[in-house]
Order: structure tokens, then sequence, then C-alpha cells
């Protein structure tokens, strides 16, 4: 059974503030999951850091091998990424510290999504009619998928492409790039959050048709619109540099045209549903 089919709370005769005291407890559960999560994350320093987070400023990673071994096959020696033209560097005395905690606690969100999603759900779902709860059937096990996929693309696809062209970049030959371990890791977690958030577009797109606010002909209808925003968002949330913006846009693109198919469909399913009624009715 699917951890959002399961209510411990009983929705009916809540008053306002029973409403307030089951969502301080669902609160306090997400932020005790997030919190417990950071801890390991924050004692596992060697690994975090030194496998998750400097993973992508390495040449050891594996998008750079991979992309070393399509070099190899393809005969295209520009593919293979062997040298990283850069220093991470800590220029304040707390700044290591500092990125310590803050990195173990976006570790330790990501970590614990599933379970704090499934609190909001939780708190949710009872407030839903049933039929509207059987659409969603399944929504916490789709979301968190959806939030692991754009995550992924974005720690192996973008962030390492994006740290490659940013770090290869010179205005003139004298300048060295160093960065500063702040930037380095505020840009890793822009670009892997960014995605995961990006990544939720069928969801919400699968709830607004359920809804009736949307349907496929008004996404078939807006879709150069939908570029525009896809490509101006990407410009805004990624790396001042083309290809991180087509890297993001290209996959944004593809779950927009996703979420024109889930409308259609959903609208095939009410048409049936309609045509059974009106059937029942006139017998």
């Amino acid at each position: 059974m699917a951890l959002d089919q399961y209510q411990d709370e009983e929705e009916e005769g809540m008053s306002f503030l029973d409403h307030l005291e089951a969502l301080r407890w669902h609160l306090l559960r997400s932020i005790s999951a997030i919190l417990v999560l950071s801890v390991a994350a924050f004692v596992a320093k060697s690994f975090v850091f030194g496998v998750v987070i400097l993973g992508p400023s390495k040449v050891d990673f594996v998008t750079y091998r991979w992309l070393c071994n399509v070099s190899d096959y393809l005969g295209i020696p520009a593919l293979c990424i062997d040298e990283l033209p850069f220093t991470i560097q800590s220029r304040q005395m707390t700044g290591q510290f500092t990125m310590h905690m803050t990195s173990s606690f976006v570790v330790g969100f990501i970590a614990a999504f599933p379970f704090v999603f499934w609190e909001i759900w939780r708190f949710i779902s009872p407030g839903l009619y049933d039929q509207e709860r059987r659409a969603a059937r399944g929504a916490v096990f789709f979301v968190s998928l959806l939030f692991f996929m754009g995550a992924a693309f974005g720690y192996y696809i973008l962030s390492p492409l994006s740290i490659n062209f940013l770090s290869n970049y010179q205005l003139d030959p004298s300048i060295l790039n160093e960065f500063d371990i702040t930037s380095y890791i505020s840009t890793l977690t822009m670009l892997v959050l960014a995605s995961a958030i990006m990544f939720q577009l069928p969801v919400v797109v699968y709830f607004l048709a359920m809804s009736g606010l949307v349907t496929s002909g008004m996404l078939k209808a807006y879709r150069r619109h939908a570029i525009v925003v896809i490509l101006v968002l990407s410009a805004i949330i990624t790396p001042p540099d083309v290809i991180s913006q087509v890297l993001i846009a290209m996959p944004i693109l593809v779950l927009y045209e996703a979420g024109i198919q889930i409308a259609k469909r959903l609208e095939k399913k009410r048409a049936l549903k309609r045509a059974e009624e009106e059937i029942d009715d006139a017998l």
C-alpha cells in the first residue's frame, strides 16, 4: 500500500485549532527528519564533501569519465574533459564551517524529501473529496520520483558541464579561476534543487488538468509562450552560459509535452465517464 494512503487523523469534526495542532505535528516530524539526516550528513563529512559535493570538481567524476569513453568511441577528442583549470578556496575564516552546515542541511532535505512530502500530503489529503483522493493516488511516489530524477539530472549532467564551462572561461590568460567554496557550493545547490523543482511540471499539469483549470488544447495553443518562459526561467536559475540554459530547458520542454499527453488522457477519461452517465440516464 502506498504511503499516501495512510491516514492517521480523523478529519470530520476538527476545529480550526485542531487543524493548527495537526499541522504543527506534521511540520515537527518533517523538520525532525531533515535535522536527523542533516546531522548524519554532517558527521559523514569525508563522504559528503569528498565524494558527493566536490565530485563534479574532479576530473575522475563519473560524468567526465563517461564523456571520455564516448570521445574515444566516436573519435572526437573535444568531448573528453580531462582538465578542470580552477582551484577552490575559502577566503573567510568561517567559510568552511558555514558551508559544512549549509550543505549538510541541503543534503538532509533532499534525502528526507519523500517523508516531508508524505507528511504534507497526510495533512492535505483528508480535505479532498473521495474522487480527488482516488485520482491523486500515488502522488507521494510520483512526486518523489520526479524530484530525485531532477536532482540526478542536475547533479550528473547539468552541474559538471556547467562547472567545466565556467572553469574554462577566461577573459584573459592572466586571470586565474580561483573559486570561493561558498560560490561553488551555492552554484551546485542551485543547479540540483532547480532541476528537482522544474521536474515537477507533469505533476503540476496533472492537478491543474484534473481541476479543469487547463486543457490539452490550451497547453498546445500556448506552447510557444511556454518555450519562451522555460528559456527565461532556465536563464535565471542557471549560471550565465548558454549550455546550461539549453541543458535544463530541453528536459523541461519534454516534460511539458508529457503534460499535454497527461491532460489529453484525463480529458478522454472525463468524456468517457460523461458518456457512460448519459447512457445510464437514458436507460
